[in-house]
């Protein structure tokens, strides 16, 4: 019988792993099978710009998985049982129940209202394809002068205002922060963020924290209404919940624990990856949420699900920052590079330079989900039977 793998969740992160875990592992031996709601491949570091009015390139599963083994699903998640060991999946025939010997859990992420009365009503989010092509139409029917706020300060909010703004340069861009424009960057960062956000014409409403968005304004804690006759919220992320309702041990937050080699403490025929672990770096810190995170979260877990299941050596190879990539519209970046557990230090690339490395850095990325060994030749390695059979029962230690 073949050992059946379940990846469920087709970003970044579990894209490579269903790709790289093919590529590792005997056909024969192993059945892959990828379920995602989506058959294409999205882009997530690219939502801004879809949502500013730009075209992506499409890039459809069934080619980027073609001849490699991997099963492609297109369904739903609707639930997991790591004590029965079953997805529950929903599509156009219905609902089924899949079976797994291994599940990789990389159901990701998506916006996070945070509880502020009136965001999930009247805010727009660019954390899903979806909600940037929502946003995409509603900015394309303004008319020149009326105003867009961007609420978060995080890389995700600074993307999304100056990407509009010189998208629309008829419109009036403003972006709300709690506390000051680019506090998470060394000085020569934020002096660059400023000039760029001077030159766009974007205004900053600088430690202000929001207490209600409406249709046509946003309300601070201190009772200022900001004109606003688009809100984008990009306030942070929270994971899916499904893992939260299961028997899975999650954090608060909702993320699966997992140990160093991204295997479940409480299951240890589930490895989460990407956004949904609570994965410790450098430093003893959580990792971001972030794609910087996903691609070596799933390396990591792949390489040990391969080793528990040919008798391999598992591997320990450390996750850590380099730099913080942000691109500032299309003509101009900011590279801001970090220590290990991703604290900004001086250095910093800006300008045109800075906006083209960020762009090799995400066509780099998507070229890696289509290429998970980067291009080296790869020895598909024998399923050890009594070791895939004891991998349910016996889990190394964190």
């Amino acid at each position: 019988m073949q050992h059946r793998i379940i990846v469920i969740g087709a970003g970044y992160a579990g894209a490579s792993a269903a790709g790289r875990l093919a590529r590792l592992l005997r056909r024969e031996e192993v059945a892959i099978t990828l379920v995602n709601a989506e058959p294409d491949f999205v882009e997530r570091v690219r939502m801004h710009q879809l949502a500013a009015g730009q075209g992506l390139k499409p890039r459809p599963f069934s080619e980027m998985f073609a001849g490699t083994g991997v099963e492609l699903r297109v369904a739903k998640v609707t639930g997991v049982d790591v004590d029965g060991k079953t997805v529950a999946v929903v599509d156009a025939n219905g609902t089924e129940e899949l079976a797994y010997d291994t599940l990789v859990y990389a159901l990701g992420s998506g916006w996070n209202a945070q509880g502020v009365p009136g965001s999930a009503e009247h805010a727009y989010e660019i954390a899903s394809r979806p909600g940037a092509l929502r946003l995409r139409e509603r900015l394309a029917g303004l008319d020149a002068g009326q105003t867009v706020v961007v609420v978060g300060g995080g890389l995700t909010g600074l993307e999304a205002a100056t990407e509009i703004a010189e998208a629309r340069p008829d419109l009036d861009v403003a972006l709300a922060v709690r506390g000051e424009l680019g506090d998470q960057l060394s000085p020569k960062g934020r002096e660059h963020l400023r000039k760029v956000f001077d030159k766009l014409g974007i205004t900053v409403h600088e430690h202000i924290a929001v207490a209600g968005v409406g249709a046509e304004r946003v309300t601070t804690a201190d009772g200022k209404a900001i004109p606003a006759a688009v809100t984008v919220w990009t306030a942070g992320f929270a994971v899916h919940p499904i893992a939260k309702l299961s028997t899975l041990e999650v954090t608060g937050t909702g993320q699966i624990v997992v140990d160093r080699t991204m295997c479940s403490v409480s299951h240890p025929d589930v490895y989460a990856i990407g956004d949904a672990a609570m994965v410790m770096g450098p430093g003893d810190k959580p990792l971001r949420m972030s794609c910087a995170s996903g691609i070596p979260t799933a390396w990591q877990a792949v390489g040990a699900i391969a080793a528990r299941l040919t008798g391999g050596k598992l591997s320990n190879a450390p996750i850590r920052y380099f730099n913080q990539c942000i691109s500032l519209g299309r003509k101009e970046g900011l590279i801001q590079y970090v220590t290990a557990d991703d604290r900004a230090v001086q250095a910093v690339l800006t300008g045109r330079l800075a906006a083209v490395y960020k762009e090799l850095i995400c066509k780099g990325a998507a070229w890696s989900v289509a290429n998970p060994m980067l291009g080296l030749p790869a020895r598909r390695r024998r399923v050890t039977r009594e070791r895939a059979a004891a991998d349910s029962a016996v889990r190394t230690p964190a």
